[in-house]
């Protein structure tokens, strides 16, 4: 976000939408009329501060997280990381599992035909 105007219209309309609300049910909701608050969801408009709050009130959220940054993909990459390395765990138990019965078949296997070959012999 390059500045406060770009912040705000970005802030509203993701907040507006996760409401499932339309621009001019907000507006109603605000006391504003809906162009403005378009022209605010597009950047061209700054409201004033008693229409933020009358905002920010309407969309349940504090006057604060309109001009709160959104996240960066870091929390999604560390979600995405979580989940890789939890798949790989996974894989790498199945992996040292598979490798361990083997060693174990191939012991078993070296055994009894050590055993098999002294009964030939008695």
């Amino acid at each position: 976000m390059t500045n406060l105007k770009q912040l705000l219209a970005f802030n509203l309309k993701q907040s507006r939408t996760k409401l499932g609300l339309t621009q001019a049910k907000l507006a109603e909701k605000a006391d504003a009329s809906t162009q403005y608050v378009a022209m605010i969801e597009l950047g061209r408009k700054f409201p004033s501060l008693d229409l933020l709050e009358r905002l920010a009130a309407a969309l349940e959220i504090d006057n604060l997280d309109l001009f709160t940054p959104p996240p960066f993909p870091v929390e999604s990459m560390i979600k995405l990381q979580k989940t890789f390395l939890a798949d790989l765990g996974k894989e790498v138990t199945k992996s040292v599992n598979k490798a361990v019965q083997n060693a174990v078949m191939t012991v078993v296997n070296n055994y009894l035909i050590k055993e098999n070959k002294q009964l030939k012999r008695k």
